[in-house]
């Protein structure tokens, strides 16, 4: 029997849903978003650590579909995320709409591994203010954790 290939031995790209939840009372009037921003995702079972913090590291491979979303926290106060700055050799974000709405929520698949986490910026409207909110604190994407223990 021929040794099997590790490339073979690799699960299937996967979704990994990235929810910004944010605290817009509390941001505008603080004119801060870092200490209002909670990053969660989908792939804890991966290692992606920092959930609940605004420096959310998000374990992906090649092929992984992202999609970045927003929960405000004070469902009164107007949220949108309109931006995802991020190199595009490695992810080109592009906006969405869910059909028969209004909300936004922007997607992109995954261009290469990463041996290096890359850090990326999100901007996001709040409330009547017509300048974008945008993090000093960086989120990242990063590659598998232990590629050599992955279908074990």
């Amino acid at each position: 029997m021929p040794p099997k290939n590790r490339q073979s031995e690799r699960r299937p790209a996967r979704p990994v849903t990235i929810t910004a939840v944010v605290d817009p009372v509390a941001a505008l009037a603080s004119e801060n978003l870092d200490d209002n921003l909670y990053l969660y995702d989908t792939n804890i079972a991966a290692g992606s650590t920092g959930f609940g913090t605004p420096e959310l590291h998000s374990r992906v491979r090649k092929g992984d579909t992202l999609l970045w979303n927003v929960i405000p926290l004070e469902c009164e106060t107007y949220v949108a995320l309109t931006d995802v700055e991020i190199d595009p050799r490695i992810a080109e974000p592009t906006r969405e709409v869910y059909p028969g709405t209004d909300i936004a929520y922007w997607t992109a698949e995954v261009k290469q591994d990463l041996t290096e986490p890359l850090p990326y910026r999100l901007s996001f409207l709040l409330g009547t203010v017509s300048t974008p909110f945008t993090p000093n604190a960086r989120p990242a994407l990063a590659g598998p954790a232990n590629e050599g223990k992955e279908g074990r």
